[in-house]
């Protein structure tokens, strides 16, 4: 058994130290650092992608596609074991444990006060903003790149779809939120488990597990550089393509001032309030939201979020690996924005009156299908439009969008994981004792 004095080397120390430590208190070194050589070399290499994508080398184009395909991907095959490990150690950890009803309390409690937060201020730009209806000749048009099949993807069958009815095809489809729930069993269940040597030596096998997933993640951070430059290549050379169109300017600058205003200001307001200092924790947090804002995937992120709160913002890996997988699927500030503004956006041009009771309504749904939307790409988009194809709304609105969602889905993204970093940082320090 570790000693309670003893000191974490590193993420594979920590995790060990901590999972096993029969101190409730048992936490690495809690002194948060910032690596300056580390932050300038990605802004360096963001510039870099940035100015490659305004050249429009067509060679340089396709040679950034792939490298950005292989890191999300890279990253999507350690999120779902890390996801599930993490939720299952530390379950297991707790036992009998009453902290954690407490840490999940705080948790919930805390990501219902930011989703819809986000929805309504989202609900009051538009208000404010007032986009106007598009030309009747683009809502009649054909949906072009929407998906059809999704027009038959009603909201009771995306609730239905993350009640696993086997082990695999969670982790195989990567339904984060069906791994989560077969986690929570399984971590709930070996808790309870009597103390016998079966026990121990499954948990000395997920602590196993645990400690190569967490070395393969720093090999990967540590050639991330490689992917923020073909991340930036990428995404500069689709603007230059001109992606934005003047038709849904203004939509568009309600989505994106209502992320500004929630990760600038609301966020922050939180933060202030429970007597933390946001940008102590944003340092802290910069490479999960820089990571989150290129992938645009919070669950491909979830490696660099749990190691930037644990080893730069220094909270206990017993809170933060609770938290995070659990934000992750259900703490989504960004998608709760859009579902509001979209729908109240789609509706209008529909022929519906947008009054007060209509935007209250929307923005109540849009908090709750937002809980529990996959933390992938796109995923706000596809669920989305499957709200609309429902209210018999003119889904070929979502195609004009589609250009533009790309830019729109990096802001969403990094919003989601600031505050799951938010919520993280709030619930230790809340249970810092």
């Amino acid at each position: 058994m570790i000693k309670k004095n003893s000191q974490p080397a590193g993420i594979q120390d920590s995790m060990t130290s901590t999972l096993l430590s029969e101190e409730p208190d048992a936490r690495p070194n809690t002194r948060p650092s910032f690596d300056r050589k580390q932050f300038f070399i990605w802004i360096g290499v963001l510039l870099a992608g940035v100015i490659l994508g305004f050249l429009r080398i067509e060679a340089v184009d396709k040679t950034a596609n792939i490298i950005a395909t292989i890191y999300t991907r890279l990253f999507q095959m350690l999120a779902v074991p890390t996801i599930a490990l993490a939720v299952v150690t530390t379950l297991a950890s707790f036992g009998s444990d009453r902290t954690v009803g407490r840490i999940f309390g705080r948790t919930v409690v805390y990501t219902l006060l930011t989703t819809v937060a986000a929805a309504i201020v989202g609900a009051v730009l538009y208000a404010l903003i007032r986009p106007g209806n598009l030309p009747e000749r683009l809502l009649t048009a054909d949906t072009g790149a929407v998906p059809e099949n999704l027009k038959e993807f009603s909201l009771a069958d995306h609730f239905l779809s993350i009640i696993p009815d086997n082990i695999l095809r969670p982790v195989l489809e990567g339904n984060v939120l069906s791994i989560l729930i077969i986690a929570f069993a399984a971590g709930f269940a070996i808790s309870r488990m009597p103390q016998t040597d079966g026990k121990a030596v499954l948990m000395k096998g997920l602590d196993g597990l645990q400690e190569l997933l967490f070395m393969l993640i720093r090999a990967l951070i540590w050639t991330l550089p490689l992917g923020i430059l073909a991340f930036a290549e990428q995404l500069t050379a689709q603007a230059s393509g001109g992606v934005m169109m003047d038709t849904i300017g203004k939509y568009v600058a309600v989505v994106v001032c209502g992320n500004f205003a929630q990760i600038l200001i609301v966020l922050p307001l939180f933060l202030l309030s429970r007597g933390l200092n946001p940008l102590k924790v944003a340092k802290a947090m910069v490479p999960a939201v820089l990571m989150a804002l290129f992938t645009k995937s919070s669950a491909a992120t979830l490696p660099v979020t749990m190691q930037s709160a644990e080893m730069r913002l220094g909270v206990n890996p017993k809170i933060s690996r609770f938290v995070l997988p659990l934000c992750t699927t259900i703490n989504m500030n960004g998608c709760a924005a859009f579902i509001a503004v979209t729908s109240l956006f789609i509706l209008q041009n529909g022929g519906m009156t947008i009054d007060f009771t209509t935007m209250a309504t929307w923005v109540a749904i849009a908090v709750i299908a937002a809980i529990g939307n996959a933390g992938v790409p796109m995923g706000c988009y596809f669920l989305t439009l499957s709200l609309m194809t429902g209210m018999g709304a003119p889904v070929a609105a979502m195609g004009l969008i589609l250009p533009v969602y790309t830019i729109l889905d990096m802001i969403e993204t990094a919003e989601n994981v600031w505050s799951d970093s938010c919520v993280c940082a709030m619930t230790g320090h809340d249970l810092k004792d």
